[in-house]
C-alpha cells in the first residue's frame, strides 16, 4: 500500500474495492490518524490508472462542471451521509479533534473528483462521482467500469448498473464485510506497454 501512496499508511484501513484480479482500487481509512490527528477522507482512491485520469479531467476544469452538473440538494445529502458513516467509527471516548466536512473533509460543493469517485466506488450514493464515472467513459480514457458485490447481503443484486447509471441501493454496498468487485480498465497511454 506504501507504494500506491507514496508513503507509509498514516492509519488504520481496509481495502474496500479491489480489481477482478485483486488489486486494490479504493481504500477505506479509520476517521483517526495513528497520532490521533482526524482523517477527514473515509475514501481513498489508490488505483495508479485511475488517479492519473481523474487528475486529467480535474485539469480540464472538471471540479467546477462536476460542481455545476450535479444537483446541489443531492450533493449535500452525499457529503452529509460520508460524514455520518464516517463519524460513527469514532470511537465513543475519543476526547481530541474530530474529522470534519463530508467527501474529502469539504463541507459543500467539489473539492476532490477522486475522492468522490472513490466514494461511489465503494458503494456510497455520490452524485460527483457517477458523474466523473459517466465523463471517464465518455473520454474513452476508460473502456469498461462495473462495480459487483462479491457477497451480497440477503435481497441485494450482485451486479450495480453500467458506468454512467447510478446503482440502485440494494446494489450499492456489498453488506458482508468484503471488498467490493471492480473492474476498471483505463485505456493505456500512446506508445505504453501497459495493456
Amino acid at each position: 500500500m506504501a507504494a500506491l501512496l507514496g508513503r507509509a499508511p498514516q492509519c488504520a484501513f481496509d481495502v474496500a474495492v479491489v480489481h477482478d484480479d485483486g488489486r486494490p482500487v479504493v481504500i477505506s481509512n479509520a476517521p483517526l490518524l495513528d497520532d490521533g490527528r482526524p482523517m477527514p477522507t473515509r475514501y481513498w482512491l489508490v488505483d495508479v490508472d485511475l488517479r492519473r485520469e481523474v487528475s486529467r479531467l480535474e485539469g480540464d476544469g472538471g471540479v467546477r462542471a462536476a460542481e455545476a452538473a450535479v444537483d446541489a440538494a443531492a450533493l449535500a445529502a452525499a457529503h452529509d451521509r460520508y460524514a455520518a458513516e464516517r463519524d460513527a467509527l469514532v470511537p465513543q471516548d475519543h476526547r481530541g479533534p474530530r474529522p470534519t466536512g463530508g467527501v474529502g473533509g469539504t463541507a459543500r460543493g467539489v473539492k476532490c473528483l477522486h475522492a468522490h469517485l472513490a466514494h461511489s466506488l465503494a458503494g456510497g450514493d455520490d452524485p460527483v462521482g457517477d458523474w466523473v464515472l459517466a465523463r471517464l467513459a465518455d473520454s474513452g480514457d476508460v473502456s469498461v467500469i462495473e462495480r459487483s458485490a462479491t457477497a451480497p447481503a440477503s435481497g441485494q443484486s450482485a451486479l450495480a448498473p453500467a458506468i454512467g447509471e447510478a446503482a440502485p441501493p440494494s446494489a450499492r454496498a456489498s453488506g458482508s464485510g468484503e471488498p467490493t468487485r471492480t473492474c476498471v480498465r483505463p485505456q493505456p497511454l500512446a506508445g505504453s506497454d501497459a495493456g
